[in-house]
């Protein structure tokens, strides 16, 4: 005789949904430990090749570039204010975006050097951005110098200010930025970097927004990237971004990469700098 179809109980149907409940918790806490253990294992790899930091090489560079007496003033970059007074370097890295009062506005530390171009050197601004990335065929001198420079802030604490209006301003526009969704896929910055857990590939995606992770976006830079070969900036960094999101990509040293920079630096206030680094 067929044996009659009975109708789960109420515990049945609930002791099941507590067991699948605790399989999926179970599946995927074992997950968060392979991507843990994946991560762990990309830092000891990055860490191992920064004994041997290529990075170094493009210091030397820029050393030679900010001492050199060049461009149609016949000048050398040694009288640059990073904001520290004419000359001095330590520490100007990571206290930067930062107010000049020269320009009333302000800049970010690669921004600032290209004024120095211009201004102490004579320069043309559109012969600075004409090719503003490292590729396979050159690095951009202002790649060189501004590593040169970050260098001297190597194991400093990360202090970007926001004493001044226009500073706090430009935080401001940096987090509106970071958060505005748009384009053909509607992402924003913080579609990849607002929450945890979120990972492209092997690497993990820090959480810009939260203290203690938001350095993770700034402490390295700038930064050799293995997979390329080529060093890269903070400016590359954000308009590789903007790229990857199909937005219109924002012309070199722009008020909306210098707002983002304060953004990030801001939040990283307080961690220390390990840069220039190197990237996968």
């Amino acid at each position: 005789m067929m044996k009659q179809w009975r109708r789960p109980t109420p515990c049945r149907t609930i002791a099941g949904a507590i067991l699948a409940g605790s399989l999926a918790l179970a599946a995927g806490t074992a997950l968060a430990q392979e991507r843990d253990i994946t991560a762990e294992q990309f830092e000891k790899f990055r860490m191992m090749m920064e004994e041997a930091n290529t990075a170094e090489l493009f210091e030397a560079r820029g050393e030679d570039l900010w001492k050199a007496r060049r461009g149609p003033k016949n000048a050398s970059l040694e009288q640059c204010d990073l904001g520290l007074g004419p000359g001095v370097l330590k520490g100007a890295y990571v206290q930067s975006p930062r107010y000049y009062p020269d320009v009333g506005k302000v800049m970010d530390i690669e921004r600032r050097i290209a004024h120095c171009m211009v201004t102490l050197q004579g320069f043309k601004p559109e012969d600075l951005s004409k090719q503003p990335f490292s590729n396979a065929k050159s690095t951009p001198e202002l790649v060189s110098l501004t590593t040169y420079v970050a260098g001297h802030s190597r194991g400093m604490k990360i202090a970007v200010p926001q004493s001044h209006p226009e500073e706090r301003e430009t935080y401001k526009l940096g987090e509106a930025v970071f958060y505005h969704r748009a384009g053909p896929w509607d992402l924003s910055c913080a579609s990849c970097h607002g929450e945890d857990g979120k990972r492209i590939r092997t690497q993990n995606l820090p959480n810009f927004t939260r203290p203690g992770n938001a350095d993770r976006g700034f402490i390295g830079w700038p930064g050799y990237r293995m997979t390329g070969g080529l060093m890269h900036t903070l400016q590359w960094r954000m308009n590789d971004c903007f790229r990857q999101q199909r937005f219109p990509e924002p012309g070199y040293l722009s008020d909306t990469v210098t707002a983002l920079l304060a953004y990030m630096g801001v939040n990283a206030n307080g961690s220390t700098y390990r840069g220039p680094g190197i990237k996968r």
